[in-house]
């Protein structure tokens, strides 16, 4: 029998839809894996979280790009194909939208699709010499301050080779499909997924001179706390959340696992991005 994962946004609407959803492909004796998509930021801990059953045929994340980077998280570093369907506000990250849907599960059943992989980073955190935290994301990793901290101070590497220290309220390191999210809004540019690199955007630097910058995929990005700091925390894909002090190094790299994103025939990336930042009078 035929497994496919439902991972649902918390709102009435995509509900409703994912019950329908379920129905329909029970009936022509399909499983379905269904989860619900939380609003909330979790704390990293010590133990191990639930992950996908490995025998799905694919998941379907009926919601925002809240929501599909919830279920990636919930995919870990399965190689299991994963379809948005668009019920947020933005959704760079759906495929296809709500009216389009059966058509959608019609194609994926028959095994009429294509996946095309998605870049991740693996985000580690060491204290001490020890491993803390090991945690993969879709879009970006984001060292941040709380609202009555003051500046951070980042010492950054490069493959180990010291590059400057941003004094700024934080920093974004991202993927080219993390380009069009919190690092758009900082001041980053937009990369093709197609791009091989890593963005690291400052978020409002004390120096003007501190600009984005995109170094090679291959690159070790090396990150640590230059002075004593509190409120300081490492932000996983807006996932989850650890609190940082100058005692731990955060190593970014690009992740040996991407993301399989189910593809729909007729869909452009430049049609999306066209769409979704309304250039050319283009709506949403």
């Amino acid at each position: 029998m035929k497994r496919i994962g439902l991972v649902v946004k918390a709102d009435a609407e995509a509900k409703k839809k994912a019950d329908e959803l379920e129905a329909w492909l029970q009936a022509r004796h399909v499983d379905v894996v269904k989860k619900e998509s939380l609003s909330l930021t979790r704390k990293l801990t010590g133990s191990d979280r639930m992950l996908a059953p490995s025998d799905l045929l694919c998941i379907f994340v009926l919601g925002g790009d809240g929501t599909f980077l919830s279920a990636v998280n919930w995919i870990g570093d399965q190689p299991i194909p994963v379809l948005g369907v668009k019920f947020g506000e933005v959704g760079f990250l759906a495929e296809t939208v709500a009216e389009d849907l059966y058509q959608a599960v019609e194609m994926v059943l028959s095994n009429r699709f294509t996946t095309h992989p998605r870049m991740r980073l693996v985000v580690r955190v060491f204290r001490d010499g020890r491993e803390r935290v090991c945690e993969t994301v879709l879009n970006d990793a984001v060292i941040n301050k709380g609202a009555p901290a003051r500046l951070a101070s980042i010492h950054t590497y490069i493959n180990d080779k010291f590059l400057t220290t941003y004094r700024a309220d934080g920093l974004i390191v991202a993927t080219p499909t993390g380009s069009t999210a919190y690092s758009l809004a900082a001041g980053g540019p937009v990369i093709h997924p197609d791009v091989p690199g890593i963005i690291m955007t400052p978020i409002c630097p004390f120096t003007l001179t501190n600009r984005p910058l995109i170094v090679p995929d291959i690159s070790s990005v090396s990150i640590r706390l230059s002075e004593p700091a509190c409120n300081i925390l490492l932000n996983f894909d807006g996932q989850a959340s650890l609190e940082m002090d100058r005692r731990d190094v955060i190593v970014i790299e690009k992740s040996p696992h991407p993301v399989q994103l189910i593809t729909m025939p007729g869909q452009e990336y430049f049609d999306v991005l066209k769409t979704k930042l309304r250039w050319s009078g283009g709506r949403v």
